[in-house]
């Protein structure tokens, strides 16, 4: 992207009957940092999050807890899901409640709208509902039960048992967008990514498509349908018009016409809602389809997905209190390559966390700092003349930003880090190589021992930059300890695209004494 593009990026709208779990928090601070980065960038940026309230799963729940519907999803969203922003540093523009006024009267306006081009009808319906899924179920998603379910038809993902439903509704028309949304695979490639999920996509597609049910009439906690109010809006259809109803559709036409279309991240699991239901809502209405669906890959733990249900869920809090946001966020996205399925366990992740955070850049900083304060009175020396090696890490430094943004831009968060830290690792062998502390037992060396320390403390002032969309916190306490808040401004103005540009740090400049970025963890 060019400084200044529109850059509009969302989260799944998340389903808050229960509590958030590590793999909500990684799709977040994924999503988050995208943000940061584009924002960082000069690129007109908004995030949006938020939660999806509506359905029957949400009324059983409400239900066996004593509470109205309204009356639970305040609570929820209110105990669990507004602090796990904060736990983890997220930086949202916006947060859509599907309960909120401006989302409900905007979604019938929209439901109105493709009513109105012919696009829905009413008709009769009898399927296998999975209530957990909030999804009427295909052959290929029903498996027969076991242990206590035998004898029963049950969701191939909850393995509960499914309720056959027989309702009168009202239906979209999704049938007849199945050669538009071919030739859109086909004429834009990165519309869905990876290309598995592109696969997944146009398989599904290419073996027709059904009609879908997009109102109920058995309970009411929804949307009403705005022609025959016995009917509420389909929970799925609701949800996905977050997207849209959260910038301006129907209100707000000229805040609609900056930020749409967007870019949505979503797990693998919910992926043919957006990449076939969403797209083709949005033609039957007259938009602009999304600019692209990246499904990225589930957490596993124990080799399991993870799920309240089976137990494997782990509270983002159960990670930040030991470790850290800035380490979550760190270990999550350059862990597993993006788009894939990843493994969690704590011992990957203390094993990361001493190596490559405590050991390798948080060592890196403080020993700079440490160096500049003991041979150059706090101040940032000024360079000589530069050796072939000095130049080589201007080099990486600059080939990493680029990198970095390229990866950026392909929705690679780990290829970004791990190009990155390439400066990292290269700025410790060079102070290994250079070894600075017996350059300073040497007068005749002051000049060369002003060249190594300029070096590796414009390398951190590059590294602050690059890594402070994925790390936030220690990269603001390290730009403060390198007086570049003084002198430079504020980190977060640092335009990412040029971060790798050499000679940004003023020779002069006070250094701060600087904490350990990643302290010791101790263990149990």
């Amino acid at each position: 992207m060019t400084s200044g593009d529109s850059f509009y990026i969302t989260t799944p709208i998340y389903y808050p009957s229960d509590v958030p779990h590590i793999g909500h928090g990684y799709t977040t601070v994924a999503v988050d940092t995208l943000a940061r980065w584009h924002r960082q960038a000069g690129d007109d940026t908004w995030m949006l999050t938020g939660t999806d309230e509506h359905g029957q799963k949400m009324l059983r729940a409400a239900a066996a807890n004593g509470a109205t519907p309204q009356e639970w999803v305040d609570k929820l969203v209110a105990e669990a899901w507004f602090p796990l922003l904060q736990t983890l540093n997220v930086a949202n523009d916006d947060f859509i409640r599907t309960t909120q006024p401006r989302h409900e009267e905007r979604v019938q306006a929209f439901v109105q709208a493709i009513y109105d081009r012919g696009y829905i009808y009413a008709g009769e319906f009898e399927a296998l509902y999975c209530v957990g899924c909030e999804e009427f179920k295909t052959e290929s998603e029903i498996v027969d039960g076991t242990g206590e379910f035998e004898g029963l038809k049950v969701c191939a993902i909850h393995s509960k048992p499914l309720e056959l439903l027989q309702e009168k509704n009202y239906f979209f028309k999704l049938s007849e967008f199945q050669d538009a949304l071919l030739d859109l695979y086909k004429n834009t490639p990165d519309f869905v990514r990876p290309d598995s999920a592109r696969n997944e996509v146009v398989s599904f597609v290419k073996n027709g498509l059904k009609d879908l049910s997009i109102s109920r009439s058995t309970f009411d906690w929804g949307i009403k349908v705005p022609w025959d109010d016995s009917h509420v809006i389909y929970v799925w259809v609701d949800a996905l018009l977050n997207y849209a109803t959260a910038i301006g559709y129907g209100a707000d036409e000229e805040e609609f016409g900056r930020r749409w279309p967007g870019y949505h991240v979503v797990g693998k699991d919910i992926l043919r809602f957006h990449a076939v239901i969403w797209p083709a809502m949005l033609m039957a209405a007259g938009l602009e389809v999304p600019r692209g669906v990246f499904a990225h890959g589930w957490l596993l733990v124990g080799g399991e997905k993870m799920s309240k249900s089976k137990l494997t869920g782990i509270a983002p809090t159960e990670i930040t209190d030991v470790f850290g946001s800035d380490a979550y966020r760190f270990y999550f996205l350059s862990a597993i390559p993006f788009g894939h399925d990843g493994s969690f366990s704590w011992e990957d992740l203390s094993a990361r966390y001493q190596a490559e955070l405590a050991n390798g850049f948080g060592n890196l900083a403080s020993r700079t700092i440490a160096m500049i304060e003991r041979y150059f009175e706090g101040m940032v020396p000024p360079a000589d003349a530069y050796t072939a090696g000095d130049l080589e890490i201007q080099r990486i430094v600059a080939d990493a930003a680029r990198s970095a943004d390229a990866a950026v831009e392909r929705f690679r968060i780990d290829e970004a880090i791990a190009a990155i830290w390439t400066i990292v690792d290269a700025l410790n062998g060079y102070i290994t190589e250079n070894e600075p502390w017996a350059l300073a037992k040497d007068d005749a060396q002051r000049a060369r021992l002003g060249t190594v320390l300029y070096t590796a403390s414009e390398g951190l002032r590059a590294l602050a930059a690059l890594l402070s969309p994925v790390m936030p916190i220690s990269t603001e306490k390290l730009w403060i300890a390198l007086g570049a808040a003084e002198t430079i401004g504020r980190l977060c103005d640092q335009p990412l695209r040029e971060a790798g540009t050499w000679g940004v740090l003023r020779p002069g400049t006070s250094v701060n004494g600087l904490a350990p970025l990643f302290p010791r963890v101790e263990q149990n």
